[in-house]
């Protein structure tokens, strides 16, 4: 069996592979990178159900939102295993950072610099994941009653895989701030998670409203002329 170690990216894993490494002892792939996986998967469905209903006479007048995010789908696919990757370099660099020497005054002080940088690139990393959350349950909202309806389930889950990972994208931003020593920017990273959670939570409260309904929606209103 290949050693998923091996590999420069979780892309290059089978979903076994990037378990195996998960359960390990091993501090990267996390929590962070698993919820980008999550997240790949739920953007995924998102291109899965707008392809099975595309073409079909029935949908036909949603066919600019099922292409839209049919497309969306599929890059935020790629974002996602991204994302996941660089979630894990992330924690690896603030992992590093907190092995440096601190025998001295001045290792000490290039520690703490170290620690602060990385802590940094740590929570940002994560947001990322969060913001990309937020177009994947949108998407999930628009194909809402505006898909096949023997998906609907699948938009359903895709939205609550958005969701989920938002979430747990969200707490490892969080928990990196106090880290960054920088106060100001730790209140805003602060606030924009939560209101970013907020408005993803919301979204897909209303996708679960629609599906459960079964009733079919209007298409999406045209975009204004540039």
């Amino acid at each position: 069996m290949n050693d998923p170690r091996a590999n420069d990216s979780f892309s290059g894993m089978t979903v076994g592979q990037f378990v195996e490494q998960l359960s390990s002892a091993e501090p990267v792939p996390g929590g962070g990178s698993a919820s980008a996986i999550a997240a790949a998967l739920g953007a995924s469905l998102i291109s899965m159900v707008a392809a099975l209903s595309t073409g079909k006479p029935k949908y036909a007048a949603y066919e600019p939102t099922l292409a839209r995010c049919e497309a969306v789908g599929h890059e935020l696919a790629v974002e996602f295993l991204s994302l996941a990757d660089r979630d894990a370099r992330a924690y690896a660099g603030y992992a590093a950072a907190l092995k440096l020497p601190r025998g001295t005054e001045d290792q000490q002080e290039g520690r703490r610099t170290a620690i602060r940088a990385a802590a940094r690139v740590a929570s940002e990393a994560p947001w990322e994941c969060v913001k990309a959350c937020a177009r994947l349950v949108i998407a999930a909202e628009a194909l809402a009653g505006r898909s096949n309806v023997n998906a609907a389930s699948d938009v359903l889950v895709a939205a609550l895989l958005g969701e989920a990972a938002a979430r747990g994208a969200a707490e490892n931003v969080l928990i990196n701030l106090p880290s960054t020593g920088d106060e100001q920017y730790a209140e805003t990273m602060r606030w924009n998670v939560d209101s970013m959670l907020h408005e993803i939570a919301a979204a897909a409260a209303r996708t679960r409203e629609i599906v459960l309904s079964g009733q079919l929606q209007e298409p999406e209103p045209e975009p204004e002329p540039a």
